[in-house]
């Protein structure tokens, strides 16, 4: 089904219909089981997650309340699936369901394919006689039959709906000015906003452009800590500043129903991301739009620069061997540490690329050579620096902080003479926050110069799950990770076919892609209406009415030949191309056009 048109629903309504009895939903990010259970506690309905900072007590209590509290979902991410402990916590309690949420991570031909689901074969051995369904927005049929063979459903029921969405007009925009084009498009809307920018550097860059112009914009990336990204995100929610500009990091589980406009100012690394990214507006019904603004130009440039950044085989075991002098195994060795691992650090010691390491460690990973794992740090570090009666003066100033900072002299003895360990998620639970408002609270103080407050901070370690045997090592995984490499190659491919084909009905290629037959015309997208509103515009009268205007003005960008005439972008550049062949007219070191005289 598409995204935005309730897969949720599919496995709530079921389990809600019953008396008793718990819906187990395995889902593969902590942000998206946590929205999902927020949202079903909002609507009186008990829901719990188990991510990863719960302690075994703290997993005790939840599967105490599953068999004795009311609860009715339980959300667990595949990984801690594979855990003897809960899987035997699992057997105790009345499932009645199991949900299997964006199920196109099981196979290697899907998009965001993640190892962590082919085990999930454990679930019918534990659990055969119960019901599984199987969700997700984007599955072509190969992925679908992936999903069907490896959760062994037996003749399964296959519900397909159409990808089309009545309300989503779908463009690609040929520009010669990006940032141009984007901000014509962007500046008359008053809702929220998401921008694709493929990199971080582009992100914060195109963030801060639309800033100077007056816009209200903020950015997303991978790279952000916690807090950036928690401060970012919910100044977007809330529409302090709705507009979004950030890589795909911004991903599975962003549900805002008004978002009217997407744009991609890159081009996405497949169909099935673009179809999740564009899929974000208009989840209210209204009509909304989903936008890919290209140069030409850059086409082949980012092409290329997408194909440079995949890790081949010679890269993999060039990287497998420094990962092994970077941690000092030796040859034959397997160590059960777990190892802190930093990506930059090590890249910058070996002279490698980010994202081509970082593609490569998700191979290894895939092919289960290594095991990277995330770690949230439960704990920070707090020290008062203001003194009794600075404290007093500060309570009267700002009451809405009393109570935290009440709390934590409480808590935590000695907290005035040292840097004191303390434990924001208990705070938090103690004063009704969230922990993201107890940080925001917390860095506030900090900047007011009453505490001193090292934030909390993610980790990721590294294990080696196999002996080190070098090139053999990887040469018996080399052919797939060569099929791995030509599957990403030709998705990528598809979608350069999908921005350059202005003949077929967007969505009808977009269906085609997902097997769909015999789909209409969507009558909305930007083929549809050119051919709806098609007008025989002459070249020669394209190209004299360019000269006329460059006449008039002595030079002029792309951009202002086009506002000028108020005609379409492909139009006036196909024209421009046809002028600079004929040397009528020629580009100035400015990027502008004049007459060859």
């Amino acid at each position: 089904m598409p995204t935005g048109s309730g897969k949720s629903v599919c496995f709530q309504v079921p389990t809600l219909m019953t008396e008793k009895g718990v819906c187990l939903v395995v889902s593969p990010l902590i942000a998206l089981m946590k929205d999902q259970v927020e949202n079903l506690t909002k609507k009186g309905i008990k829901a719990v997650a188990i991510a990863g900072f719960q302690t075994k007590d703290d997993i005790i209590r939840i599967f105490d309340n599953l068999q004795f509290g009311g609860i009715r979902f339980l959300y667990l991410s595949p990984e801690r699936l594979q855990s003897e402990f809960i899987q035997e916590k699992l057997k105790q309690i009345p499932l009645k369901l199991i949900a299997i949420d964006e199920a196109h991570c099981i196979s290697e031909w899907g998009h965001d394919f993640r190892p962590s689901y082919l085990k999930l074969t454990v679930l019918r051995e534990l659990f055969l006689e119960i019901n599984i369904i199987a969700l997700t927005a984007t599955a072509t049929k190969r992925v679908r039959k992936d999903i069907a063979t490896y959760l062994e459903l037996e003749e399964p029921e296959i519900f397909q709906k159409s990808l089309t969405r009545d309300n989503l007009h779908l463009k690609v925009l040929e520009s010669a000015d990006k940032v141009g084009s984007l901000y014509r498009i962007i500046k008359p809307i008053n809702e929220p906003i998401i921008i694709y920018a493929g990199t971080r550097k582009n992100c914060k860059r195109t963030s801060e452009i639309l800033n100077q112009k007056g816009l209200k914009s903020t950015y997303y990336h991978a790279g952000l800590s916690k807090s950036e990204k928690d401060t970012s995100f919910t100044n977007w929610f809330t529409e302090k500043t709705p507009i979004m500009v950030a890589t795909n990091a911004f991903g599975m589980g962003i549900d805002k129903a008004n978002v009217r406009l997407v744009v991609h100012i890159s081009v996405p690394n497949s169909i099935e991301n673009y179809v999740q990214e564009a899929g974000r507006a208009g989840r209210d019904g209204k009509m909304a739009y989903a936008v890919i603004i290209e140069e030409p130009a850059d086409l082949k440039e980012s092409e290329s620069y997408y194909t440079n950044s995949l890790a081949n085989v010679s890269f993999i075991k060039k990287l497998y061997q420094h990962l092994n002098q970077y941690f000092h195994i030796a040859y034959g060795d397997l160590t059960q540490k777990e190892f802190e691992f930093q990506l930059a650090s090590f890249c910058q010691q070996y002279n490698l690329s980010i994202i081509k390491t970082y593609n490569g460690l998700q191979l290894l990973e895939r092919e289960e050579i290594i095991k990277l794992s995330s770690h949230n740090n439960p704990f920070s570090k707090l020290v008062f620096t203001a003194n009794s009666e600075q404290l007093f003066a500060y309570y009267i100033r700002n009451s809405l902080k009393e109570k935290t900072l009440k709390l934590i002299l409480r808590t935590y003895d000695g907290i005035f003479d040292s840097m004191q360990i303390i434990n924001p998620l208990k705070l938090s639970k103690k004063l009704n926050l969230s922990l993201s408002q107890l940080e925001k609270q917390l860095l506030e103080i900090h900047n007011d110069g009453i505490i001193t407050y090292q934030s909390i901070k993610n980790r990721t370690t590294l294990r080696f799950l196999k002996p080190r045997e070098d090139d053999y090592t990887i040469n018996r995984i080399a052919k797939d990770i060569k099929q791995q490499q030509q599957v990403k190659k030709d998705k990528y491919a598809s979608m350069i076919v999908y921005i350059g084909n202005s003949k077929i009905c967007r969505n009808q290629q977009l269906s085609s892609y997902f097997g769909e037959k015999n789909t209409k015309d969507c009558g909305i997208c930007d083929v549809c209406e050119n051919k709806k509103n098609k007008t025989n515009f002459d070249e020669k009268d394209i190209c004299t009415a360019i000269l006329k205007s460059i006449t008039s003005k002595k030079t002029q960008s792309s951009i202002d030949i086009v506002q000028n005439l108020n005609l379409d972008d492909k139009q006036v550049l196909k024209a421009i191309r046809i002028l600079l062949d004929s040397e009528a007219i020629i580009l100035t070191s400015q990027n502008k056009y004049k007459l060859n005289v």
